[in-house]
């Protein structure tokens, strides 16, 4: 069992953005409906959200790996602040498989595919490239998917219940797709991942079909 920490946020202003990055911890029982956390926003709905991106878990423990890396004071580096709804300790994109299946109070979800970090991220913490640094160490944190829709207490823990038979790990993911983004054997691998987004399959396709990658300077940029 691991234990859980729930955030959720409301759009706003901020750093010359509209985002809900700015979360919250939640002090009650809250609702989840396929769609994540009840009273959860989102500002980018092409880019977040949505049945395939309900809910963003980060692991705690990147916050110290963070610190250590840019020096930032240490009180900046709290947990929420990669716009997660869950955070937990003891789960990370070694031990967390796609298609994973947690059952967490009355709900059950599962793990679509890793997190795409973007510009906000670098706006967000005023650090330059943060999010190419993100992606490349694989740090990404996963999206999740609700399986069963029900509700989750404040100290409801994450138990897992499923892993697929092929599962392959965040980081191995995220090893072919952002590491190594045109080879031909690894994306026929991540085509197997049955349980993997219909966003990244369809990239992965498409990749596959063109041999070219699909342009990230406006996700880790915001420009051409």
């Amino acid at each position: 069992m691991i234990a859980t920490k729930i955030f959720i946020g409301k759009v706003e202003q901020h750093v010359g953005l509209q985002t809900a990055i700015n979360k919250q911890p939640i002090i009650n029982n809250v609702m989840m409906s396929e769609l994540g956390l009840v009273g959860d926003q989102c500002a980018d709905s092409d880019h977040h959200g949505g049945l395939e991106r309900a809910l963003h878990h980060y692991p705690a423990e990147h916050y110290l790996h963070w610190h250590k890396k840019y020096g930032v004071a240490k009180q900046a580096w709290q947990i929420s602040g990669m716009g997660e709804n869950i955070s937990t300790l003891g789960l990370d994109e070694n031990n967390v498989c796609i298609g994973d299946q947690f059952q967490w109070g009355d709900t059950i979800i599962e793990v679509s595919q890793p997190r795409s970090p973007c510009f906000k991220l670098d706006k967000h913490w005023g650090i330059s490239r943060f999010a190419v640094e993100m992606q490349n160490s694989s740090r990404c944190g996963w999206l999740l998917r609700v399986i069963k829709t029900g509700t989750v207490a404040v100290n409801a823990p994450l138990i897992r219940i499923h892993r697929e038979e092929n599962a392959m790990t965040i980081k191995q993911v995220c090893d072919i797709f952002f590491g190594n983004p045109l080879d031909t054997v690894g994306l026929n691998v991540l085509l197997k991942q049955e349980k993997l987004s219909v966003s990244w399959l369809t990239k992965v396709e498409i990749r596959l079909s063109t041999g070219k990658v699909e342009n990230w300077n406006f996700r880790l940029f915001d420009h051409a």
